[in-house]
């Protein structure tokens, strides 16, 4: 290809669906979420589906299996691709680069090696799931757990934080690739009572409501490229309207 006035072209002038990352503690609702997604298909890496009622490969218990999931998929009229989860994924891709080099596990490698080796087939998944949404309209979810770690942030004292429950480098180049990277969590109210001599108490007060959260704030990681609301209730059908609301008709993803 020529790189001339010739070649440019308008971007994000054809609809593609949002490359999705939704991660939040256990139970709380990522995968019926995602289970409403266009025609979903789902490739579980963990036995997460129970009570939850799509198309689904069997268990994945290789990487193998993950690829041979999607090459399957090239061949059928499915709309959404979803992987379920993302950090068993990231077992069975840590399991695959020690095998194939040889090793006992991932950390046999030393000094950080084998994470990044690993961060190849990651790309080689990404690659293929890019390839579905831009030739087949096919989107993409990638469902993972949450954890807690300390954040040391360089503007102010250290602080707790809702994290992707990935290594590191995985989690960067997940938050990369991604349109959206989504935190899933209950709503929590917090309460201030007076205990006496001056002292006060902080508790949390859960409110039951599951909300789906779409901008990065101090507790946790999320992203949009798309002019979405800070929250949204946890149904597909919030997301979907937001996503198609008359503030972004074409989901053309923002700059």
């Amino acid at each position: 290809m020529a790189f001339d006035l010739s070649s440019i072209k308008k971007s994000g002038d054809k609809d593609l669906p949002p490359r999705l990352v939704i991660h939040g503690p256990h139970g709380i609702g990522k995968t019926t979420f995602a289970s409403h997604a266009p025609k979903p298909i789902f490739i579980p890496t963990e036995d997460g589906l129970v009570g939850v009622n799509v198309d689904a490969f069997p268990l994945a218990t290789s990487f193998k299996d993950v690829k041979e999931a999607l090459s399957a998929i090239a061949e059928s009229d499915f709309k959404t691709v979803v992987i379920d989860s993302g950090d068993w994924l990231e077992a069975l891709i840590h399991a695959h680069t020690a095998q194939e080099s040889g090793k006992e596990n991932i950390e046999a490698f030393g000094y950080g090696k084998g994470y990044v080796l690993a961060l190849s087939h990651w790309r080689e998944m990404l690659k293929i799931l890019d390839w579905y949404r831009k030739e087949k309209g096919i989107g993409s979810i990638i469902l993972c757990h949450s954890e807690v770690k300390r954040y040391d942030s360089p503007e102010s004292e250290s602080f707790d934080r809702y994290f992707i429950k990935l290594h590191k480098a995985a989690s960067a180049l997940l938050q990369e690739w991604a349109d959206i990277v989504a935190f899933a969590n209950w709503q929590i109210m917090t309460k201030e009572t007076d205990t006496g001599f001056g002292n006060k108490r902080t508790r949390g007060l859960g409110t039951g409501e599951r909300l789906l959260y779409l901008e990065e704030r101090p507790s946790h990681i999320a992203k949009s490229r798309y002019p979405l609301p800070h929250k949204l209730p946890l149904t597909w059908k919030a997301f979907e309207e937001a996503l198609h609301s008359s503030n972004n008709p074409k989901t053309t993803p923002k700059k």
